[in-house]
């Protein structure tokens, strides 16, 4: 036989296929499916060169080209490699060991913020929807928003209803950017959010719901939408959003994931 395949072989040979099949998914999804088609040929050739017809000067060369290969795909693709690296820690079996280590704190945490951050937010929110007042509230969660938060003007101040629906007030020189809330204080505002050009996303929705997908695809932060031209409130969560939600729906979600 040309090779014997052990126990070892053949959990290589699957972790290869799953590693490759999540790298072709990531692709897929982020509209590079010829660049990961056109790696995939190009490591097949090289092994084949390299391993199979053992042609030592051009097998170099394409050793060498892998070595600076890597680099610029790191250099290329970072966004999606710090998307991969995000997804991996934000893994539901990651919370649960997170969990174990700080069991106690989750469980004050979660009652701070339902106390000091989601009602005031949401009854921030059913009054600007209500006037059709169009808002962009981000609240931070385990990834830092910091580089986000130097792009608007600094506040610094407790989450408080009149506080926020001022900021958002029509005309306002802050109502057009985003509001930034970590560690249970209303961090910035004014902020300027990445923008998804995702082509899923619904043709009715404007900036700010594109603005809100964007967060969410870079870091696990909320973003709470309300429309200006309909009233209806909104949340990215994980590029998904969660339209139309009601005053008590969206109590009911914020405290299920700030909890």
């Amino acid at each position: 036989m040309f090779f014997e395949l052990g126990l070892k072989d053949i959990i290589d040979i699957l972790l290869v296929a799953l590693m490759l099949y999540y790298i072709y998914r990531l692709m897929r999804d982020s509209r590079s499916l010829n660049v990961f088609i056109g790696i995939m040929v190009f490591i097949v050739m090289w092994i084949f060169v390299s391993q199979v017809l053992e042609m030592r000067l051009l097998g170099t060369i394409l050793d060498k080209l892998v070595s600076v290969g890597v680099i610029a795909l790191i250099v290329l693709f970072q966004e999606d490699i710090r998307k991969v690296l995000y997804n991996l820690g934000a893994h539901q079996h990651m919370k649960v060991l997170k969990k174990l280590f700080n069991p106690r704190g989750d469980k004050h945490e979660a009652k701070m913020d339902t106390m000091t951050v989601i009602i005031p937010i949401v009854m921030a929110t059913m009054n600007m929807s209500r006037g059709k007042v169009g808002a962009l509230i981000v609240i931070e969660r385990s990834v830092s928003l910091n580089d986000i938060i130097a792009t608007g003007d600094l506040i610094d101040s407790n989450v408080n209803q009149q506080l926020i629906e001022n900021i958002f007030f029509k005309n306002a020189p802050l109502h057009d950017g985003a509001m930034i809330i970590s560690q249970k204080r209303i961090k910035a505002a004014g902020c300027i959010l990445p923008v998804s050009h995702d082509l899923d996303i619904p043709k009715e929705l404007g900036l700010r719901h594109r603005s809100a997908m964007g967060i969410s695809q870079e870091s696990d932060a909320l973003a709470i939408v309300v429309s200006e031209e309909k009233g209806t409130i909104s949340v990215a969560m994980n590029g998904t959003f969660h339209l139309n939600l009601s005053a008590e729906e969206l109590e009911s979600f914020l405290t299920k994931e700030l909890s």
